[in-house]
């Protein structure tokens, strides 16, 4: 093994990283906004720049240490919106405790020319040890206490039968009631269900499903839970100029999902704070060995904002229409 110097982390672990960043055009849906999805990757490319200002880029830790970068947490505010074209200041901070196995970084972005806050997010990175192509443990001694051989582990949970209903050509998969799966899920809760096949692009490292896979899941869970309960985005905006908007996301890591799995995605409706945002939860699963296994949930509040004009909006409260739409429970 090359003798590589102990200090390889110094800089990741305690020198704060500023970049500028633009979000991509693809989250420009409604007017000039950019949706929370979005927003959620400008705080990874900031980590990512973090580790490679600090010598540790991403594909440097893969192609010569055999780990993974994995973001397995991310919990994120967005205080202001962003627009298209708008530059944000990134800046990441190391908040890694005193002998914490544990890689964590604040991030905060500023709108360039900006004094306030816009985003802010807590981020945790793994580092998880390929097992797919030549498993080794021929990385820097400074990095082991970081390294995971599995990320996360969830206890299997309860025996459930499985129904093969997702064809290739069923597309975004299934949320039908007679699947056995969604039923045990959502059964006596104010929940929806969706099933389908992790698709390749979503992964990672050769396997595994990663955070920015998980984000886009929590955007289409909620687009297909719109239009199941009759108030669908298009809908919406068609009737009366309403768009959905988010103030708060969160997603954490309980075991690692795998390429081509049936992952079973459950979004339950949990709270509605004073008719004008919502907060629901997303919990997602696997069937391994004919028993349930959980491998990540997360939170993501929502309002709605009428748009005004195509630079401006402002938040409504929910009506009883939409309010109905929230508050229906799947029969157990």
């Amino acid at each position: 093994m090359t003798a590589v110097a102990e200090s390889i982390t110094h800089e990741l672990l305690t020198t704060p990283t500023t970049v500028a960043l633009r979000p991509r055009y693809e989250g420009n849906n409604i007017c000039t906004w950019i949706g929370f999805k979005h927003v959620n990757y400008l705080v990874e490319e900031a980590v990512l720049e973090h580790f490679r200002a600090a010598g540790l880029a991403s594909r440097r830790l893969y192609e010569e240490f055999g780990l993974g970068v994995d973001i397995v947490a991310i919990d994120t505010r967005i205080l202001n919106a962003f627009h298209l074209d708008d530059v944000g200041i990134a800046t990441v901070r190391p908040t890694v405790a005193d002998g914490s196995d544990k890689l964590t970084f604040a991030v905060t972005i500023v709108k360039d020319g900006g004094e306030t806050k816009d985003v802010t997010a807590k981020v945790t990175v793994a580092l998880r040890k390929d097992s797919y192509i030549e498993p080794t443990d021929d990385y820097p001694a400074d990095l082991a206490r970081f390294v995971v051989d599995r990320i996360a582990t969830a206890e299997p949970g309860t025996e459930v039968a499985v129904l093969d209903n997702t064809e290739l050509g069923a597309g975004r998969g299934t949320s039908a009631a007679d699947d056995p799966v969604l039923r045990h899920l959502t059964a006596g809760r104010n929940s929806f269900g969706w099933k389908w096949r992790i698709p390749y692009p979503y992964c990672h490292n050769n396997e595994r499903l990663q955070m920015s896979g998980y984000l886009r899941q929590m955007e289409e869970v909620v687009d297909l839970f719109l239009a199941d309960r009759g108030i669908s985005i298009k809908t919406l905006l068609d009737d009366r100029r309403w768009i959905p908007v988010v103030p708060h996301s969160k997603i954490e890591f309980l075991d690692e999902a795998l390429m081509e799995e049936d992952l079973y995605t459950i979004y339950t409706v949990e709270e509605i704070f004073k008719d004008f945002t919502y907060r629901s939860r997303m919990d997602t699963y696997v069937v391994r060995d004919g028993r349930l296994v959980q491998t990540s949930t997360g939170t993501i509040t929502h309002g709605y904002a009428v748009i005004e004009n195509r630079r401006d909006w402002k938040l409504v409260p929910f009506d009883q229409r939409v309010l109905d739409a929230f508050g229906r429970v799947n029969p157990a």
